[in-house]
């Protein structure tokens, strides 16, 4: 955070629309131009996202949707809102996103007739493979819903369109502006879509289904009468959190070339070390580095990840592990009959992996500090 989030978000208080008006319309404006969709509909968070694009689908009970357990809950979570079960698929070893094979698998079985969408996730801020996807989706009338929270800024190269930002390939992408993505307004989230009958009808329900936005009912030119026309729910975005989006998204390039600058120098100083695996990257892809994920070789060391994890952390390099597979949780294991040991990629990667720091403001000691210290432990933990 700056002097340019800082100004924007004190204009918006000065002007006196705190809640949604146009700051929110302006970030909306500037994040379909960054992405090149048609339309952009700034919610609260990812989560409300991701639900508005499944029950704008008309999603509901006893529907299923094809997605991937590597993920955070929030992928998963949002389709109980609406009944609809979740079908988890394995992920690629190599890029950890949904594996189009295992997809196909799980439709040519005949056992998701229910199948209505897939849901992929571009884990870590690297694309999924899309083009096998859309033909899947194609083939069988699936839409696609992409859940692109590591993905702002990502794009892949399609057959035909050639390099595609992610956000305007599926039939609805939807965004994270947590604290901790690759641009942040704190909280918010941001839907974008080709569709003008989806987008007008998500634009209403992020608001109550009313037919007019809150600052267009209080200007000038705006009237007190509203009409409910839909079931709406709670998810717009404010004009102080949209201010500080605005901002981080003029910066977002910058912070893009940063991200990556780190990611190579990691992976020039982890790639020779045969007791590390780094992060794999096809090629025909924009990554977006949201995170830079590496994974240990047991067979090599004599400690495992937990401990891996505790001794960075006693010197002062904090880590985290991306994702815990939701199919080994106890409410998918309860409310969807999922177990240990279904989707043995994705476990194999959690039980092997740690997420290293990645952000703008490292300095280029920080991160030769991260580098000599992941080198040090592998050294004094040789097998």
């Amino acid at each position: 955070m700056g002097p340019d989030e800082e100004r924007e978000v004190i204009d918006a208080l000065r002007s006196g629309w705190i809640t949604t008006g146009p700051k929110a319309k302006q970030f909306e404006k500037e994040f379909a131009a960054y992405v090149g969709a048609r339309h952009a509909l700034a919610v609260a968070h990812c989560t409300g996202a991701l639900h508005l694009a499944l029950w704008a689908l008309g999603l509901g009970a006893g529907d299923e949707v094809i997605t991937t357990p590597f993920t955070f809950t929030a992928t998963a979570e949002v389709m109980g809102y609406l009944g609809v079960r979740p079908v988890f698929v394995d992920v690629d070893p190599g890029t950890f996103n949904i594996s189009p094979a295992r997809v196909e698998e799980a439709l040519e079985s005949g056992r998701h007739k229910r199948a209505r969408a897939i849901l992929p996730v571009h884990f870590a801020g690297h694309p999924c493979d899309m083009d096998r996807l859309l033909a899947i989706a194609r083939q069988y009338d699936l839409k696609i819903v992409e859940d692109a929270a590591h993905a702002a800024g990502a794009a892949r190269h399609l057959d035909g369109r050639g390099m595609t930002k992610i956000g305007t390939i599926g039939d609805l992408t939807c965004f994270s502006f947590y604290a901790t993505k690759n641009f942040t307004s704190a909280e918010g989230g941001m839907i974008t879509t080709a569709d003008d009958a989806l987008a007008d009808k998500i634009a209403v329900a992020s608001l109550h289904g009313m037919n007019k936005d809150a600052w267009k009912r209080y200007d000038k030119s705006g009237s007190w009468y509203y009409e409910i026309h839909d079931l709406g729910f709670k998810y717009n975005l404010s004009d102080v959190h949209a201010a500080i989006g605005l901002a981080q998204l003029r910066r977002a390039d910058g912070f893009l070339r940063r991200r990556t600058d780190i990611a190579m120098r990691y992976n020039r100083a982890f790639r020779e070390c045969d007791a590390l695996q780094i992060p794999y990257s096809e090629a025909g892809i924009e990554h977006a580095w949201h995170l830079y994920v590496l994974r240990l070789k047991p067979d090599l060391l004599r400690i495992g990840r937990g401990q891996f994890v505790e001794i960075l952390r006693e010197r002062g390099v904090g880590t985290s592990v991306h994702c815990i597979p939701l199919h080994t949780m106890h409410y998918y294991q309860r409310a969807y009959g999922y177990h240990n040991g279904e989707f043995p990629v994705a476990e194999d990667i959690y039980e092997r992996c740690l997420s290293l720091p990645i952000y703008p403001s490292m300095t280029d000691e920080d991160v030769e500090y991260v580098i000599d210290t992941v080198g040090s432990i592998v050294r004094e933990n040789r097998r």
